[in-house]
């Protein structure tokens, strides 16, 4: 390892998750681990492309150096970004697997008994069937989730770069909500939302901002597509903003007009379910009795709402195309996974269908502490409600005779 300072994290921190990670292919008796998900090798290395369509791989053996198999040009990104000091990198004309397979033979490793990432969205199965036929004097096994166990929880010092993410994603999300008004397009606020993100050290998200207004709301991740905003219509927002590959994620809903009242028990639905559920997270809860929480709340409204999918997700480091790591763990029925601190997650206690025609979301990322929770946000919750024209307390206009009478003052329509 090539000792260095100007990583995302200290040093020592890497020695760290490769200590670990080798303890771990110690206890499955493996030699060795070819790690090829984007993900783990930003985990393991501070390694980050945005060329990892083209293959890629840290191979670590239980003993000796790790190497990195790389496309040429992404070379330069492993001598510039990590401690990894060998690499063996394939041109455009060579074969990447032919070149892994090399790898292994020059280190012994080709009659070892080698894990790889079955799994991996960028190994894919004609890569996998051309190294088994390779390799034929040792044994391929998969290891698949095995650089996961570590990621599954953060450090202190990941907990510290996601909240550079959280600010940017509260910054991204209240240039949205002011950029929502009747006759300005989606277009125009995905570009507000972006611009805030970016100018507030943000960087770029594994996916952009999700905007819908009115019945695109109802489209499963549909984003900007040009529709301009009608006078009494609303706008759901997901945001997930990004620095150093960690990301936070947060939904929120403005509503134009008056808020109906089927609006107004979503939101207090959604509050409640979130309140609920951050009260009884801690260590040693499972992610089923947290599932369970929210879509009991969620599921008991009179509003038409839906629960229609998990009621949150891991997330940390990601590459497009998601910014979650769901496949790690969700909050899903019937998983019995147990929280642990330091893991950290998107809760989305969202409705889909509230008047049969609209989706509406408030959401949040927490980091699970030593006996709870905590939010990496402190905006709002409620929803944000831009009325046609400013409401006005009438008791406030009445005043004593010979007296001025007050400053109006704005109310919000529907809110208590």
């Amino acid at each position: 390892m090539r000792q260095r300072d100007d990583m995302t994290f200290p040093f020592d921190e890497y020695e760290r998750r490769l200590s670990e990670l080798r303890a771990r292919v110690a206890e499955r008796l493996l030699d060795a681990v070819v790690i090829s998900d984007p993900e783990n090798l930003m985990y393991l290395t501070d390694y980050q492309t945005t060329g990892y369509s083209f293959f890629q791989a840290l191979v670590v053996p239980i003993d000796g150096e790790p190497f990195m198999i790389t496309r040429s040009m992404e070379e330069s990104n492993v001598h510039a970004r990590t401690w990894v000091e060998l690499t063996r990198p394939y041109p455009d004309t060579g074969d990447a697997i032919q070149s892994l397979v090399q790898a292994l033979r020059e280190f012994g490793l080709h009659t070892k008994d080698v894990g790889y990432e079955r799994n991996s969205y960028y190994f894919p199965a004609y890569h996998q069937d051309y190294i088994h036929s390779a390799i034929t004097e040792g044994r391929l096994l998969d290891c698949f989730g095995i650089v996961e166990e570590g990621r599954i929880t953060k450090s202190d010092a990941e907990i510290e770069i996601m909240r550079k993410a959280a600010h940017a994603t509260e910054v991204g999300m209240k240039a949205g909500m002011d950029a929502v008004a009747p006759g300005v397009s989606e277009n125009d606020i995905a570009a507000e939302i972006s611009s805030a993100m970016f100018r507030a050290g943000g960087e770029f998200p594994a996916v952009m901002p999700y905007v819908t207004s009115g019945p695109r709301s109802m489209i499963g991740h549909a984003t900007w597509e040009g529709r301009v905003v009608q006078p009494g219509e609303h706008v759901f927002l997901e945001i997930g903003g990004c620095f150093r590959r960690y990301h936070t994620a947060m939904m929120r809903t403005i509503v134009l007009g008056d808020l109906s009242k089927s609006m107004f028990r979503a939101q207090e639905r959604m509050k409640l379910a979130l309140a609920e559920v951050k009260a009884a997270i801690r260590p040693g809860l499972t992610v089923s009795d947290a599932d369970n929480i929210v879509r009991s709340i969620i599921t008991d409204n009179a509003v038409g709402g839906r629960l229609v999918t998990r009621s949150g997700y891991s997330i940390g480091i990601a590459f497009p195309p998601s910014w979650d790591e769901g496949y790690i763990a969700s909050l899903n029925q019937g998983d019995p996974t147990v929280l642990r601190e330091g893991m950290t997650f998107h809760i989305i206690p969202w409705m889909w269908g509230v008047d049969g025609d609209k989706t509406v979301g408030i959401s949040d990322t927490i980091r699970v502490t030593d006996r709870g929770c905590e939010s990496f946000y402190t905006l709002d919750e409620d929803f944000v409600v831009k009325p046609d024209e400013v409401a006005v307390a009438p008791d406030e206009t009445e005043a004593e005779p010979g007296e001025p009478a007050p400053a109006p003052t704005p109310i919000r329509p529907g809110v208590a």
